[in-house]
């Protein structure tokens, strides 16, 4: 591969690690939503867990999963598997999540048990994006319709004009959570049609290896 430009050689050893911080820039989209969800304060959010339980297994901090909603969102990751493979090989979603990744039931759990204040994060991080400029860049698609990023009327706030975008950001949040859900069941649905696939075919060499030894029986019986 002379002449070109080399990748690192896999197998090599470094001697000092590199770290997740300097794969995230610091103006990085990223470290908006980190810095938004560690500032809500999540038991006024209604967001379920927010106390850790005293005893069994240690479950995911609340904030976590939210960043991890938040990210999906914004990014139209439309399956709490795909969120599940994000975490796992995407380094914006490992920096968010400090390497933690959650399992797509553990996902899906979450979504179903803090549905209204997932909508609401979601709704408000857009809100807050446009207030301070940071979907400044042409538009942002978001639930099938396109919003401005930033203009002279976003500057103007009256309480009915709050109520009223936010109506519209939670609706367009709903919908990904309803994705999420349908693409969810058509995942489950699908990888149920492969695991019958496979049974059916397990099944088919029992028969055979049924009917294979009843015909050594009977030629071996006297």
């Amino acid at each position: 591969m002379s002449g070109y430009i080399e990748g690192v050689d896999r197998e090599q050893i470094t001697l000092f690690p590199e770290r997740l911080e300097d794969w995230i820039g610091e103006d990085h989209p990223v470290r908006v939503i980190d810095a938004f969800v560690d500032a809500l304060d999540l038991a006024e959010a209604d967001v379920d867990r927010t106390t850790p339980a005293q005893t069994g297994r240690p479950g995911y901090h609340p904030s976590v999963l939210l960043k991890l909603f938040v990210y999906g969102y914004m990014n139209r990751v439309a399956s709490n598997r795909r969120l599940e493979r994000e975490a796992g090989r995407n380094v914006e979603v490992m920096w968010l999540t400090g390497r933690l990744v959650p399992d797509h039931k553990t996902i899906a759990d979450f979504r179903k048990d803090n549905g209204p204040a997932i909508r609401r994060a979601c709704a408000r991080f857009v809100a807050l994006c446009r207030q301070i400029g940071v979907l400044a860049a042409g538009s942002v698609a978001i639930g099938g319709s396109k919003m401005k990023g930033v203009n002279h009327r976003d500057r103007n706030f009256t309480a009915g004009k709050v109520k009223l975008r936010l109506g519209h950001l939670e609706q367009s949040a709903a919908q990904y959570l309803e994705e999420m859900e349908r693409t969810d069941r058509q995942e489950q649905s699908e990888a149920t049609l492969r695991k019958v696939d496979r049974l059916k075919e397990k099944l088919a060499r029992v028969r055979q290896e049924v009917q294979r030894l009843q015909g050594i029986a009977s030629v071996l019986a006297p």
